[in-house]
């Protein structure tokens, strides 16, 4: 090769070398920082930009997209000395890529050891009940921490989330068995008071059918009651009837008075549950005499209606 052909190459290399030192194309969502003789002078937005070679520089080519960086797990001690293990994820985008350039040294390194260190403070100053239900404000807590943290380094932290938290294997049993006792004590509440309802409904249903009962009787006393004032004024009436009777010397009536009441009382003995023999403490001719008595009032009871029909009429008035 000739020193002609050695020089023309030399010269294309160099002319490449300065067109790709001098056009610079920054592509969509990111944006470059410009040095001249090594200090910061300006940024380079998306698209096509001319670059002096050697006076100016590219510094650092900064993502501006959100970005989301791991937030690697460590183990926690809480307020009651529990100790849980919790990992978590940063949703994050640079605003200023002069600031998250020049302002920090290791962006992401730096934004992981302050989250986890935040991390750390929000679970230690919480309960382990309250670590493990009050996650939305853990992670509030969090983002209002990182975002006024990181504020100087132009970053905007827009979401900060726990991902898990992690106890240890025998707390997990125990919390397991605590939660069982609690549904076994609400069972045992519920099932008590089922039984107290039932009871107060029973008692109630008891009380409405002694009260029903209760008028009932009374009801029923008050009709034996009315019965038996009719039947004690049937009896006045039939007493009053019979001393009437004797009054006009009727003896026959008495006879039959006695004679009804006798009847009656052999009826009632005779009737009575698993009665065979029973004794008469009385003679059986008052008992025939009396029957003698009611015999001849029916006899002159008798002749009395044919009399009364074998009567002459009166004849009838002519006119």
């Amino acid at each position: 090769m000739s020193g002609t052909a050695i020089f023309i190459l030399v010269v294309a290399v160099f002319a490449y070398i300065a067109v790709s030192k001098t056009v610079r194309i920054v592509p969509q969502g990111y944006e470059w920082t410009v040095q001249r003789f090594g200090r910061y002078t300006h940024t380079m937005s998306p698209g096509i930009h001319i670059l002096f070679p050697i006076v100016q520089t590219v510094g650092q080519k900064m993502n501006m997209m959100e970005q989301v960086l791991e937030i690697p797990s460590q183990d926690v001690i809480t307020k009651d000395n529990a100790v849980v293990r919790v990992d978590g994820v940063v949703f994050y985008q640079i605003l200023d890529a002069a600031k998250a350039a020049y302002e920090v040294s290791n962006l992401e390194q730096a934004i992981t050891a302050l989250v986890m260190t935040n991390i750390r403070t929000a679970i230690g100053s919480l309960d382990l009940d309250e670590s493990l239900s009050k996650r939305d404000e853990i992670n509030a807590r969090l983002l209002h921490v990182i975002d006024e943290a990181t504020h100087p380094w132009g970053i905007k932290a827009n979401r900060i989330e726990l991902k898990d938290i992690q106890p240890p294997r025998d707390l997990v049993e125990s919390m397991g068995r605590q939660m069982k006792a609690e549904r076994d004590k609400r069972a045992a509440v519920l099932e008590a008071e089922g039984a107290r309802q039932s009871e107060v409904l029973r008692a109630d249903g008891e009380k409405q059918a002694a009260i029903l009962e209760a008028e009932g009787k009374r009801e029923a006393a008050y009709r034996e009651a009315e019965a038996r004032e009719r039947l004690a004024e049937a009896e006045a009436k039939a007493t009053m009837m019979v001393s009437q009777a004797i009054a006009k010397g009727d003896i026959n009536a008495l006879n039959y008075f006695i004679a009804t009441k006798y009847v009656e009382a052999f009826k009632a003995v005779a009737t009575a549950p698993n009665q065979k023999i029973f004794m008469m403490p009385v003679e059986a001719t008052a008992i025939l005499g009396s029957l003698g008595g009611i015999a001849e009032m029916a006899k002159a009871m008798t002749e009395g209606a044919a009399g009364a029909a074998q009567a002459p009429r009166p004849p009838k008035p002519t006119a």
